[in-house]
């Protein structure tokens, strides 16, 4: 084994390069799977009713004269597609964007929970369904999960 300065360089630099690509990442551990199933509720919610008896995907498709659209929207996103990309990139980056979608989401979920319950007559509103119920849980435990993930990341050196 040569004592070579030029290839402890770019030894040195070949580990400090992948030690910049590791922190970019995060390891999920065992909540990996609370991710997974929190999704499979995201996803099994559009088959059960929201409004009525509109379920989830007709909301989304507009198939339906339902008021949490805005949600339906909220939920595909920040509850099937960013944590599908974030739990194949784990990147600390869709790390963030998953929590922030899912407060946002979160939020939108208890407004449209509140707006099914309340019309502008005297009557009250038709009120959530259970899918709407299963939906807004789901993105709320996405939300916890994606902070306690993004809030561990560790302080660069």
């Amino acid at each position: 084994m040569s004592d070579d300065p030029e290839d402890l360089a770019g030894l040195r630099a070949e580990i400090d390069g992948v030690g910049r690509s590791a922190a970019k990442r995060f390891d999920p551990g065992a909540g990996a799977m609370l991710i997974a199933v929190a999704v499979l509720a995201v996803l099994v919610s559009f088959v059960l009713p929201w409004v009525g008896e509109d379920t989830g995907l007709r909301v989304l498709l507009g198939e339906a004269p339902a008021m949490p659209k805005v949600f339906s929207y909220a939920v595909l996103v920040a509850g099937v597609l960013f944590p599908a990309a974030a739990l194949a990139v784990r990147r600390w980056a869709l790390a963030w964007l998953s929590a922030l979608a899912s407060f946002a989401a979160s939020v939108s979920g208890v407004l449209s929970i509140w707006m099914t319950q309340t019309t502008t007559g005297h009557q009250p509103g038709p009120g959530p369904g259970a899918g709407l119920v299963v939906a807004v849980i789901a993105i709320v435990v996405l939300l916890v999960k994606w902070l306690k993930i993004a809030a561990s990341r560790p302080a660069l050196q």
